[in-house]
């Protein structure tokens, strides 16, 4: 053997090999059950395992990344795209035309058209609605009552969303419709994504005829925003007028299904994430009473005793770090998905095409080597100077790259609204019957959360 043949076979990368897979699998199920039993545990634990494992659902083999580093490198890779189980899931939600779904030039297209509403110079513009509605809840509330959290939050979200974004003065009840219509469907969405067991769920069982029903009404109420609003002839300046007035790559309006799965994306998957960060806000001002007092105190010293106002929410330091921290600690996106469009890499394993991949920003934003104490909750972590010590991507709430959430402006300056009216005018305790071990669906929510606020 040469010296040059020596020195070319060292030169020559290893081919990239499988990852390991990771242990408590079962027959047939794989690791869908542990998925189904306990996920947050499953998936916090695959880190020790490596930074790649493979997972078994059902028949299918996927791959789960367990860094920051990793975990942003699909976010940012084009050779990872939005499909996989999530996706196939929410299809029957949000259809395959909604910009929550679409990739490629469909995609850039759909983000065209709803993205000046969420742009920053427009957020001033939803100052009244968020006000209102901020006061409005707080004002709603009775001292000493019991609050549905679910409910509420759920209500809010979605009266903030539509009267912002399409306009529409819709009232509780239609709120509440979709309320009850979404805990149904995105519980039987999450067995379907686990638990990949098609025809089973075609079966006239009750959780099938259940979750068939609340997706219907889902459906009817949409369908009831966009004719209301081709009845009335107004052309507001708002999404849903943009998305009537739309036009597809040939010039051509776009299709009415289009139409229906972009307000349903406005109004299901945006308002139950915000809803069910609203919920873990009231149970962290009742669990964290020295935090809840701060954030008053703050807010008295921003607005000198008046109500809290839309410009106040720059000033509001402390309430925007008691915001971050929650969605560190429970995110509403607690599970994502892509799929490899060809072979390709990561971490140094191979990645076949056509593999779906499988990532939990819970566990990233909890992972000891990221933050330290990274099971307490430390607002002041957020502060300027320790939060350049955050390793990059182990905190994306709102994604990143060209799949960031065009909404991250508009839902922190409600959510720091709302977060900042409530503390300012209550103090919360949890009472009996309350619940509020995290229940992950496709939003990571607590289970059952009753509040009682007490005037301050």
């Amino acid at each position: 053997m040469t010296v040059e043949s020596v020195k070319t076979d060292a030169m020559v990368a290893p081919e990239p090999g499988e990852p390991p897979l990771a242990g408590g699998g079962v027959p047939v199920l794989g690791h869908g059950l542990r998925l189904v039993r306990d996920p947050l545990s499953f998936l916090a634990g695959l880190r020790r395992h490596g930074e790649v494992v493979r997972l078994r659902l059902g028949p299918k083999t996927v791959y789960a990344p367990t860094t920051p580093e990793l975990t942003g490198a699909v976010a940012l890779n084009p050779d990872f795209i939005i499909a996989g189980p999530l996706w196939e899931s929410l299809e029957g939600l949000v259809g395959k035309e909604g910009v929550a779904t679409a990739n490629g030039p469909q995609h850039r297209r759909q983000r065209r058209i709803i993205q000046p509403a969420f742009r920053l110079d427009a957020i001033p513009a939803y100052r009244p609605v968020m006000e209102e509605e901020a006061q409005a809840l707080a004002e709603r509330w009775q001292p000493g009552e019991t609050v549905d959290a679910t409910l509420e939050s759920f209500r809010v979200a979605v009266r903030i969303a539509a009267r912002c974004l399409l306009r529409g003065d819709y009232m509780d009840e239609r709120a509440e419709r979709l309320c009850v219509a979404l805990t149904t469907v995105f519980r039987g969405m999450y067995r379907r994504m686990v638990i990949p067991a098609g025809p089973l769920y075609k079966l006239p069982l009750p959780a099938n005829l259940a979750f068939n029903r609340a997706l219907a009404d889902l459906h009817r109420v949409v369908d009831e925003i966009v004719a209301e609003r081709r009845a009335s002839g107004q052309k507001p300046d708002d999404l849903l007028t943009a998305l009537l007035a739309a036009k597809d790559a040939n010039g051509d309006p776009i299709g009415e299904q289009e139409i229906h799965d972009q307000v349903v994306a406005i109004l299901t998957p945006g308002g139950e994430t915000v809803a069910s960060t609203i919920m873990w806000l009231l149970q962290v001002l009742a669990e964290h009473p020295d935090h809840a007092d701060k954030v008053c105190a703050e807010v008295e010293s921003v607005t000198g005793g008046r109500p809290v106002a839309f410009e106040d929410v720059r000033s509001l330091s402390y309430t925007n770090y008691v915001v971050v921290e929650t969605m560190r600690l429970w995110p509403a996106v607690w599970i994502l998905t892509r799929r490899a469009v060809r072979d390709t890499e990561l971490g140094g394993y191979r990645i076949p095409a056509g593999a779906d991949i499988v990532y939990s920003p819970y566990a990233i934003q909890r992972d000891a080597k990221s933050f330290d104490d990274s099971a307490v909750f430390d607002p002041l972590r957020w502060s300027p100077e320790r939060a350049k010590a955050v390793p990059k991507h182990a905190m994306s709430p709102f994604s990143t790259g060209n799949r960031k959430c065009p909404s991250d402006h508009f839902s922190m300056a409600q959510l720091t609204l709302l977060t900042a009216a409530l503390a300012r005018k209550y103090r919360f305790e949890q009472v009996t019957g309350s619940d509020d071990t995290p229940r992950p669906g496709i939003t990571l929510r607590p289970n059952r959360l009753l509040v009682r606020p007490v005037p301050r």
